[in-house]
C-alpha cells in the first residue's frame, strides 16, 4: 500500500552526499511497497516523484500520489492526475505569441488593478528561436550566412520583441537565431537530466511548445509537446491536469542490420505503433536491442512520437546515456552526481537485464534485424514503404483515387513530360521527378550516424563521378553548429556540398514547410504537365502542402535516402534493379556500390564526433552573433507596442475582460463555418509557410504597404493576431465538403457565396451569426499550433464537432474556450445525413460535467448525441473562465 499523507511528505525526503554536499531528494523507492514500485514503468515513476516533491493539498493532492503509486490498477480506470514538470521549452514560432500573450497579460493585470510584475515564467523557460530560416539560397559556399542575413532583415522586429522578454521576465534563457533548432539544442545542450535546484535533486522533466518535445525522451527526460496556451499556464505555475496514461511496453531485440538505418527503424515503429493504437498513451521501450541503439537512434525514435501517435515514448536512463552526457560535454562531476541520485531512486535502466523488466498495460515487439531501408509518404509520416517497392508503390498511387495514397491522374496522362532547359542544359520532368532533396529535421540532424552515413554516400557518388540534376533544390540544414564541425572533420562536408547539399543554415526548413521556392522554370514544367513532382526529406512531417505548394508527394527519408534520390532524380526508380547513375568511366553505377555500412560509419563516428565539439558550439551560445548583439531591446515592464507593426501585436483575448465571470453565452442556430472530413492537420488549420499571394493575409499586408517579397511566412508572423486570423484555414489542400473541391474557401450558407474563410467568417460576424466546425477522424492532427485554436476564436467558431481529436488541439481549444464536441462512437456526420448547411443548436446544460453526452438539434428535426470533450474538472474550469489565460489573470489579480 501507499503511505502518504494528506498534509505531509516529508517523510519521503532523503540525502544524498557527493563531492562534498548534501543534497535533498523524495526517495520514491519508499512510497510503496517494494513489489509494487518495482512494477511501475520507468515513466511512470518519474511522475510519481513530481507529485510527491510537489504535493501541497492544493493543486496537488495526496490522492494524486495514491493515483501514480497504485499506476497498475489506477491506469485502467481513467483517473485524473496533476503534473508539474520541472521546465518549460518554447521554440520560435510558439515562443512569440507566448511572450506576446505574456505582455499582453501584464496589461491586462494592470488594468483590472493588479500587479503586472506578478506576470513572471514561475519555472524555467528555456526558449530557442530556431523556426526562422527559410532556403532562399542554396548550393553556395556562404548560403547559411546569406540566409541568416536575410532573416535579420525579415525579423528584426520579431527578434528585438523577444530580446525585450529575455530582459522583461525573469526565469527566461533565450537561446539566439542561427543556433539551432530547438529540439537538437535541448538534446545536446539544454537537457540537466536530474535538477539541481538549491540542492534539491529530481528528474528533469519538460513541456514544450512542439509536438516533437518529446525527443528529449532519448535521453530518459521525460517530457511532451502542449499547445502554447497550456505551456503558458505552467510556465505560471499551473499543474497539468492529464489523464494517468496506459503505458505499453515497446520491446527491440536484435541488432540494426548492416544496410539499414535508425530512421528506417522509426518510419517501422511508427507504423506498426499507429496501427495499434496508442494515442494518448505512454510508449516505453525496453529489451536488449535497445542497449545497441546510441542516443541518437533513440532520439530519433521518440522525435517520432507524434507520429505513431503516443503522448511519450520514453527511454530510461542507462549507460549509453552517461556516455552521450560525457560525448556533448556534460560537466564529469554533474554526470557522476546524475548516476547516483538515479540508482538511488530506482530510476536506472540495464536493459539485458530482464529483472529490471516493469509491468506494462501491453506489449509490443520488433526484431531490429528484420528492419530494411524505408520510406513513408506520399502525404503521411505512418505509410511506411519499403525502397525495393517505392518504385511499384508510387505508380500505384498516381492511379489511386485521390487519397492519402492516390492523386487520381487518369490513365491517358500516366506518361505525360515536359521538357524544360535550366542552368543551360535540357531536361525532362515527368511524374515523380524529385524536385526539393532536403536533408533537414532534428528528426535526424541529431544522429551522427546518419549524418555522416549521407556524407559517406556523397563522397562514393562523386568519386563515381555521379551528380545532381542542377534543378533539384537540394539543402543541408543541420540542428546544430555541431553537425557542421564533424562532418567537416571527417572529410565529408565537401563531398555533401558538390553534390549541392550546402548549408542553408541552423533551424527548421524544410521539414516546417520553409523550403523557399523553386526555379521558375521548374514551377512551370510542374504547371504545364500538371506533374506529382516529389519532395524527398529527413524530416518527421509530410502533409499535404506543408514541404512546397508545388510537390504533391512527399516522401520522408533518412538522409542517406535523400541523397540516394537527388542523385537518381526521381522516386520512379528500382535501386536493385536499375543503376543510379552512369560513372565517370562510362559504367552503371548502382546504389549498393556507393552505400556505405553501417560499421564503416561507427568506425567514422568514434573519430570524428568529439565532446571537444560539444564544448566549442555551446559555450558561446547564449552570446549570439553581432547581429543580435547589436539589436537594442526596451527595458520597460510593460511592452510599448507598435500599432504599425505587422510582426507583433497585443491580441484581442483579454479585450473587455472582467475580474467577475461572465456568463456562458449559448450557441444557437450556428452555422458551420467548415465541413470536413477526416485527419484535418493543424496544418491545414494554421498554415506556417508563405504567405499566398492571393489570400485574406497578403491583401492584409498590401494595405500596410507590403510587397509580396516581404510577407515572410505565417510561422514568423504568429505574433500578429491580423495576419494569423486572415491565414486560418487558408491553406490549399483544404477539404471543405461545403466547396467541393481542394481551396481554402467555404461557403456562406445563406447566399450560397464562396469566399475566402476569413471573409465568409467575417460576415457571419456582421449578420450576428455563431459558427462551429464539423470535421471527422483525428481533427487537428500535426504540429502543436497555438494558433490552430486561437484562429478560429478569432473568426467566432464556438464549438468543433468531431468524430476524434488529436490530444494536444482538444486541449488548446479548450484553453481558447471552444467546446471540443465529438460524435458518439460508430457515428459521424454520415449517420444522421448532415451536409453542412444546417444549423446547429448545442444544447449544453448550465451545469456541466466532464464527459457528459448532450444533444445537438438541427434546423432540419434532426437531433445529434455527442459528448462533450471536457475529460478533467480543471479543463472545465478553464472553459468557464474563457480559457486558460483569463483564468490566470483572475487568480492573479485576485
Amino acid at each position: 500500500e501507499t503511505s502518504t499523507s494528506t498534509t505531509s511528505t516529508d517523510q519521503f525526503i532523503s540525502t544524498l552526499e557527493h563531492g562534498g554536499t548534501e543534497y535533498k531528494y523524495i526517495d520514491i523507492t519508499k512510497v510503496t511497497s517494494p513489489d509494487a514500485f518495482d512494477q511501475l514503468p520507468y515513466s511512470i515513476r518519474v511522475l510519481l516523484e513530481s507529485v510527491v516533491r510537489n504535493c501541497d493539498g492544493f493543486q496537488i493532492k495526496s490522492e494524486d500520489i495514491e493515483n501514480v503509486a497504485q499506476w497498475k490498477k489506477t491506469s485502467q480506470d481513467g483517473v485524473e492526475i496533476r503534473f508539474k514538470p520541472a521546465r518549460v521549452v518554447l521554440q520560435d514560432f510558439t515562443g512569440v505569441p507566448a511572450v506576446v500573450d505574456f505582455a499582453a497579460m501584464r496589461d491586462a493585470v494592470k488594468a483590472l488593478g493588479g500587479d503586472p510584475e506578478k506576470i513572471n515564467p514561475v519555472c524555467p523557460v528555456d526558449l530557442v528561436i530556431d523556426h526562422s530560416v527559410q532556403v532562399d539560397f542554396n548550393r553556395s559556399e556562404d548560403a547559411a550566412k546569406k540566409n541568416l542575413e536575410k532573416e535579420f532583415e525579415r525579423n528584426n522586429e520579431r527578434f528585438l520583441f523577444l530580446k525585450w522578454g529575455a530582459r522583461a521576465f525573469q526565469n527566461m534563457l533565450i537561446v539566439p537565431p542561427g543556433s539551432g533548432i530547438v529540439h537538437q539544442v535541448n538534446l545536446e545542450y539544454l537537457s540537466r537530466v536530474v535538477f539541481d535546484e538549491n540542492h534539491w535533486l529530481f528528474p528533469d522533466s519538460l513541456v514544450g511548445t512542439d509536438s516533437h518535445t518529446t525527443m528529449i525522451n532519448g535521453l530518459g527526460v521525460l517530457g511532451w509537446g502542449v499547445g502554447g496556451i497550456e505551456a503558458e499556464a505552467v510556465m505560471l505555475g499551473q499543474a497539468i491536469s492529464m489523464v494517468l496514461p496506459k503505458v505499453v511496453g515497446y520491446k527491440l531485440t536484435g541488432v540494426i542490420n548492416p544496410l539499414a538505418t535508425s530512421t528506417d527503424v522509426v518510419l517501422t515503429i511508427t507504423k506498426n505503433l499507429r496501427q495499434m493504437g496508442v494515442v494518448g498513451k505512454f510508449v516505453e521501450f525496453f529489451g536488449p536491442g535497445v542497449a545497441s541503439l546510441s542516443i541518437a537512434d533513440r532520439a530519433t525514435i521518440s522525435n517520432m512520437c507524434p507520429e505513431y501517435g503516443a503522448t511519450v515514448g520514453f527511454f530510461p536512463v542507462d549507460n549509453q546515456s552517461l556516455e552521450y552526457l560525457t560525448q556533448t560535454a556534460r560537466d564529469k562531476q554533474k554526470i557522476k552526481r546524475v548516476e547516483k541520485y538515479l540508482k538511488t531512486v530506482g530510476l536506472f535502466r540495464d536493459y539485458s537485464n530482464e529483472n529490471q523488466d516493469p509491468h506494462f498495460s501491453e506489449v509490443a515487439e520488433l526484431d531490429l534485424g528484420s528492419i530494411v531501408p524505408s520510406l513513408s509518404g506520399p502525404k503521411r509520416p505512418h505509410d511506411r514503404v519499403a525502397v525495393k517497392a517505392m518504385k511499384e508503390d508510387f505508380t500505384q498511387c498516381l492511379t489511386n483515387k485521390v487519397g492519402f495514397k492516390g492523386f487520381g491522374i487518369p490513365a491517358d496522362k500516366l506518361s505525360s513530360s515536359v521538357k524544360f532547359a535550366y542552368d543551360g542544359k535540357e531536361y525532362t520532368m515527368s511524374h515523380g521527378s524529385v524536385v526539393i532533396a532536403a536533408i533537414t529535421s532534428c528528426t535526424n540532424t541529431s544522429n551522427p550516424t546518419v549524418m555522416l552515413g549521407a556524407g559517406m554516400l556523397a563522397r562514393n557518388a562523386v568519386q563515381a563521378g555521379l551528380t545532381v540534376p542542377s534543378y533539384v533544390k537540394t539543402s543541408l540544414s543541420p540542428g546544430s553548429g555541431v553537425v557542421t564541425y564533424y562532418l567537416k572533420d571527417s572529410g565529408v562536408l565537401s563531398f555533401l556540398e558538390q553534390l549541392g547539399f550546402n548549408v542553408v543554415g541552423f533551424g527548421c526548413m524544410t521539414c516546417i514547410g520553409n523550403s523557399g521556392p523553386l526555379p521558375e522554370e521548374v514551377d512551370k514544367a510542374i504547371s504545364d504537365g500538371d506533374l506529382v513532382a516529389c519532395g524527398v526529406l529527413s524530416g518527421n512531417r509530410n502533409f499535404e502542402g506543408r514541404i512546397h505548394s508545388s510537390t504533391r508527394a512527399n516522401y520522408l527519408a533518412s538522409p542517406m535516402l535523400v541523397v540516394a534520390y537527388a542523385l537518381a532524380g526521381t522516386v520512379m526508380i528500382d535501386f536493385e534493379k536499375e543503376p543510379i547513375g552512369t560513372g565517370t568511366d562510362g559504367k552503371s553505377v548502382f546504389l549498393r556500390d556507393i552505400w556505405p555500412t553501417r560499421l564503416d560509419i561507427q568506425e567514422t563516428e568514434k573519430k570524428c564526433v568529439l565532446p571537444n565539439m560539444f564544448k566549442e558550439v555551446y559555450s558561446k551560445i547564449q552570446e549570439g552573433n553581432d547581429q543580435w548583439k547589436s539589436l537594442n531591446a526596451p527595458s520597460s515592464i510593460l511592452y510599448p507596442w507598435n500599432p504599425e507593426s505587422t510582426y507583433v501585436q497585443s491580441p484581442p483575448f483579454f479585450k473587455d475582460m472582467t475580474i467577475d465571470l461572465q456568463s456562458f453565452k449559448k450557441i444557437e442556430d450556428a452555422h458551420a463555418l467548415l465541413f470536413l472530413g477526416d485527419s484535418v492537420t493543424t496544418d491545414h488549420i494554421s498554415p506556417a509557410g508563405s504567405i499566398s499571394r492571393s489570400c485574406a493575409a497578403a491583401r492584409y499586408l498590401v494595405k500596410r504597404g507590403l510587397k509580396p517579397r516581404n510577407f515572410n511566412s505565417y510561422g514568423s508572423r504568429r505574433g500578429n493576431d491580423a495576419v494569423m486570423a486572415r491565414g486560418t484555414f487558408a491553406n490549399i489542400r483544404l477539404k471543405n465538403k461545403l466547396v467541393g473541391h481542394e481551396a481554402p474557401k467555404t461557403i456562406h450558407i445563406p447566399t450560397g457565396e464562396e469566399l475566402d474563410v476569413f471573409d465568409a467568417a467575417m460576415r457571419y460576424k456582421d449578420e450576428g451569426t455563431q459558427l462551429i466546425v464539423v470535421a471527422g477522424k483525428d481533427y487537428g492532427s500535426g504540429s502543436s499550433r497555438d494558433w490552430a485554436a486561437k484562429g478560429p476564436w478569432m473568426l467566432g467558431v464556438r464549438a468543433v464537432l468531431a468524430e476524434s481529436y488529436e490530444r494536444i488541439h482538444r486541449s488548446n481549444l479548450i484553453g481558447m474556450g471552444i467546446v471540443p464536441l465529438q460524435f458518439l462512437e460508430g457515428e459521424n456526420a454520415d449517420t444522421y445525413k448532415l451536409d453542412g448547411k444546417e444549423k446547429f443548436t448545442v444544447n449544453l446544460p448550465d451545469h456541466v460535467e466532464p464527459g457528459m453526452t448532450i444533444d445537438i438539434t438541427t434546423s432540419c428535426g434532426k437531433k445529434i448525441n455527442c459528448k462533450v470533450r471536457f475529460d478533467t474538472d480543471v479543463e472545465l474550469t478553464y472553459f468557464k473562465h474563457g480559457g486558460i489565460l483569463n483564468y490566470m489573470i483572475r487568480n492573479i489579480v485576485s
